[in-house]
């Protein structure tokens, strides 16, 4: 069976192509600056090759009108027939209350997920394009949706409430959704496998962090708490984003700065963060070459950064009752050797005895604390394209 994943942004759409019958990629790649000036297609081979592809994409339909003849191409195609794909499964990034599991993407379906959009306006309209792009150009194929707060919908309500009048939750369903919940889900069940432990019974922090990031806390397989809101603006300090911040800081600067409710959210979203702080790059490889430089506002970020993850793993090790098993994913999560040092330093109280010896490794399954550590810390690199095509295989 071959399953084409599909992850439609507001300006990219980046795909994949698995061989489900050994869960190979056969081809990958992405569409970039689509609706811009200068859009191109980077295509990454199974032998590890790539090309980049300059192609003008006005809309989605054509981006993943060009991807599907990429499919096909003579020179970087590896199938000889559309028909060869079985189904589309896509990254679908708010279902609200609506879906808690992965669904085949009916028109009833897609109806109700197209309700949700006020909930994530530029990621949401830009998955219902990939949807229909694929619709267009190859009907009656199945596709399948599968949600970034999915995962996340075990929460109880004390977990995902705010403390703000309750109409407005029934009204608007202002709660915290959680995001990144394909990766959580993906890394906590593979934790288990890569451990020799059972789900049930485990108490588990998964730790996804990148540029954008968030911490879950998993007991039994599930999810009971994640850092991020009604938006993927909440918790974490992030390359881009504020993180956890005052309601009252945020009217406050709304008058200072005269800026309004969209302008506000720029401000928080896009040029806060570890940006905001260093009034540079968000790129924690650059913040962590000027912090070793000395440079005191890209330390100051750092310590920021590193704090901020600590602190959640605490607050959910004391809401599971303690803790079992640490795990780091994402992009910086699984290479940046120091900020997993310096997150797990002073973390023995709760039974974490970390080895910086193990702990030099990058994008690969590993263990990185002591042999005799209570709590085990992993590595385990994140696979949503592989978890989006095998539910998508399950569906089917």
């Amino acid at each position: 069976m071959k399953i084409l994943v599909l992850n439609c942004g507001s300006s990219s759409i980046k795909y994949a192509l698995y061989n489900m019958d050994d869960k190979s990629v056969m081809t990958s790649g992405g569409a970039e600056r689509v609706g811009l000036d200068g859009a191109f297609v980077k295509v990454k081979l199974a032998n590890g090759e790539k090309k980049q592809i300059m192609h003008d994409i006005p809309e989605h339909t054509e981006g993943v009108k060009f991807i599907f003849s990429l499919l096909t191409d003579p020179e970087v195609g590896v199938i000889k027939d559309l028909k060869e794909i079985d189904a589309v499964g896509h990254r679908m990034v708010h279902g609200g209350e609506k879906f808690n599991k992965s669904v085949l993407l009916t028109d009833e379906v897609l109806k109700v997920f197209e309700e949700c959009s006020d909930l994530a306006p530029l990621h949401n309209p830009a998955n219902l394009k990939g949807v229909n792009a694929v619709k267009e150009l190859m009907p009656g194929l199945p596709q399948v949706g599968v949600f970034d707060t999915a995962f996340h919908q075990t929460m109880p309500a004390k977990a995902y409430m705010y403390a703000i009048p309750y109409e407005l939750y029934e009204k608007y369903g202002v709660r915290r959704y959680g995001f990144h919940g394909t990766s959580h889900r993906y890394v906590s069940a593979r934790a288990c496998e890569f451990l020799g432990i059972k789900a049930e019974g485990t108490k588990m922090i998964t730790c996804h962090i990148g540029n954008g990031g968030s911490v879950a806390a998993v007991v039994d397989g599930k999810c009971i708490d994640t850092s991020m809101g009604l938006t993927p603006l909440e918790g974490l300090v992030m390359g881009t984003r504020s993180g956890d911040i005052d309601g009252g800081a945020v009217t406050f600067l709304e008058k200072k700065l005269g800026l309004d409710a969209d302008g506000m959210s720029n401000l928080l979203n896009k040029k806060s963060g570890v940006a905001g702080i260093t009034g540079g790059s968000s790129d924690m490889r650059d913040v962590e070459n000027a912090a070793k430089a000395g440079e005191p506002r890209a330390q100051l970020a750092q310590a920021m950064y590193f704090y901020r993850i600590k602190k959640y793993i605490g607050a959910y090790a004391a809401a599971m009752g303690g803790v079992d098993v640490i795990v780091f994913t994402a992009g910086v999560g699984e290479n940046q050797v120091s900020m997993r040092s310096e997150v797990c330093k002073g973390l023995e109280f709760l039974g974490v005895k970390f080895d910086e010896s193990k702990n030099a490794v990058r994008g690969e399954e590993a263990v990185i604390s002591a042999d005799d550590s209570k709590v085990k810390v992993v590595v385990i690199p994140t696979d949503e394209e592989l978890m989006i095509a095998t539910d998508t295989m399950n569906l089917l």
